[in-house]
């Protein structure tokens, strides 16, 4: 089952359990699904690499939104949004711990030659690829900066 459909069954499930903030991630990442589906010169299909894609963001958009209520204390609704993220990371592949990133980013330094933070945008380019969905782009980015630094 696709990430899309299994979103669409979670709704459902949702409902039954009157999950309020759950069935809200939920239908918002529906939305975005549905959006990258429709999209001009898309061919209306969805691959479960853009949907892990598009979730990463609504987790990065969440989380700044969190921060922010959390600087103005609104903290009622930082922790609305902190909730959804919680609801929507679960359709995330799992993030690898800060030993596990360290290692595979030393990996692709010795594959990519480079010796010092000069090199970095030739690391950060592979690291991006490899490590996609993974791990939070910051934290490769600091990552490749303490090792080559």
């Amino acid at each position: 089952m696709n990430l899309f459909d299994q979103v669409s069954d979670d709704i459902k499930a949702a409902m039954l359990a009157k999950d309020r903030i759950r069935l809200q991630a939920l239908r918002g990442i529906k939305k975005e699904f549905l959006e990258a589906k429709t999209a001009k010169g898309g061919t209306g299909e969805l691959t479960d690499e853009a949907a892990v894609k598009i979730l990463q963001k609504m987790v990065k958009q969440r989380k700044e939104s969190a921060e922010i209520f959390k600087a103005q204390s609104r903290e009622e609704l930082a922790e609305s949004e902190l909730a959804e993220v919680a609801a929507i990371e679960v359709y995330l592949p799992k993030q690898l711990s800060a030993e596990e990133l360290e290692a595979a980013l030393k990996e692709i330094i010795a594959q990519t030659g480079a010796e010092g933070p000069k090199d970095m945008g030739k690391v950060m380019g592979a690291a991006t690829k490899a490590l996609a969905g993974k791990a939070d782009g910051r934290m490769i980015s600091e990552t490749v900066k303490k090792i080559l630094g």
